[in-house]
This record gives C-alpha cells, sequence and structure tokens, in this order.
C-alpha cells in the first residue's frame, strides 16, 4: 500500500472511531439524580448524554456515513466531506463539553466525567480525520476504475434492422412453452 493509501485508511479509521466512540460515550449514563421522598425509596432519575446533547447521535452518524464515503469520493468532493466531517466533529466535541457543563453529576460517580470525555475525543478524532480529508484529500487514490461504467460504442449488430415488417415473437414464445432454452447457442 502506498503512503497515500495509508493516509486514507488512517483518515478514515479516524472519523470512524471517532464516531464510534462518540456514540457509545453519548449512550452511557451521565448523571445520576436521586431525589429523597420521606416515607418511599428514593427515586433515581438516570440521564444519559442521549438525553443532554441528542444532536450528538446524529452527528456521529454523519461522521460514521462519511467515513465510509471518503473511499467512494476524490479530488474536491472528497475535500468537501473533510469539510464537513471536520464540522460534525466540532459538533459532537462542543455537544459534550456543553452537556457535561451544566450538569449535575449526582451520584454517577466516575461515568459522568469520563463518558463525556470519551464522547469529546471521539469529535476530537472525527476533527482530526476531516482535516486529513480536508488537506490531503485530493492526493490520495479513488476507487478502482473497474467499478466505473464506462459506455462502449454501438457497433451494427447492436443496431435494430427496421426492415418495415412487424416482428413476429410468437415462435420465442413457443420455444419457450416447449422448455427451449432461448440463450443456448
Amino acid at each position: 500500500m502506498s503512503g497515500a493509501g495509508r493516509r486514507l485508511g488512517v483518515t478514515v479509521l479516524c472519523g470512524v472511531a471517532g464516531a464510534g466512540l462518540a456514540l457509545f460515550g453519548v449512550t452511557r449514563t451521565w448523571a445520576v439524580e436521586v431525589t429523597s421522598r420521606p416515607g418511599l425509596p428514593d427515586l433515581r432519575t438516570v440521564r444519559t448524554g442521549a438525553d443532554v446533547a441528542p444532536w450528538v447521535i446524529g452527528l456521529a452518524l454523519v461522521a460514521l456515513a462519511g467515513g465510509g464515503a471518503l473511499f467512494a469520493t476524490r479530488g474536491v468532493l472528497r475535500r468537501v466531506l473533510g469539510a464537513l466531517l471536520a464540522v460534525a466533529g466540532a459538533g459532537v466535541t462542543a455537544a459534550a463539553i456543553a452537556g457535561r457543563a451544566g450538569l449535575h453529576v449526582g451520584s454517577a460517580g466516575a461515568g459522568g466525567t469520563l463518558w463525556p470525555v470519551v464522547c469529546a475525543a471521539g469529535g476530537l478524532l472525527i476533527v482530526a480525520g476531516g482535516w486529513l480529508a480536508l488537506r490531503h484529500g485530493h492526493e490520495w487514490p479513488g476507487m478502482s476504475a473497474r467499478y466505473e461504467r464506462r459506455p462502449r460504442e454501438a457497433t451494427a449488430a447492436d443496431r435494430p434492422v427496421d426492415d418495415g415488417r412487424p416482428v413476429d415473437n410468437r415462435a420465442a414464445w413457443d420455444a419457450l412453452d416447449r422448455g427451449d432454452d432461448p440463450t443456448a447457442g
């Protein structure tokens, strides 16, 4: 694998791993609020990162799809996709920080700090991958040309012969009814 291909792989890995970290971190418990009730058991309200900042899931899914789309694009489109990934990663990071800043952790323990940090770190990985794609994306190889459809030139055999007579398809249908294979040469 060439150096450019390796950098493409690292960039895609940054985007996908960052999205995975952000999705994992945002679905964990960020806060547990305990409300005392006299004569009744305490009321526990669990809040996940998705409760605090629900848009993080959408941004992380955009980053996940964008990481895979880096393979299918090339040139300017890949650089635009890199900018979109960097913006999505910055949104994930900002949402994790803002969600944690206004949150009283309560009895969530270390998870109240750990999971927002994991989510923000995932956002930073997405930003790094987006920045690499924005900066170097035009230098990376694209998908193999064998996956692209190329029009072929029409030959005389491809053009139907129009001699003015109506076409009779009855013989072909009769052959199918008999069980003959019309594709057999």
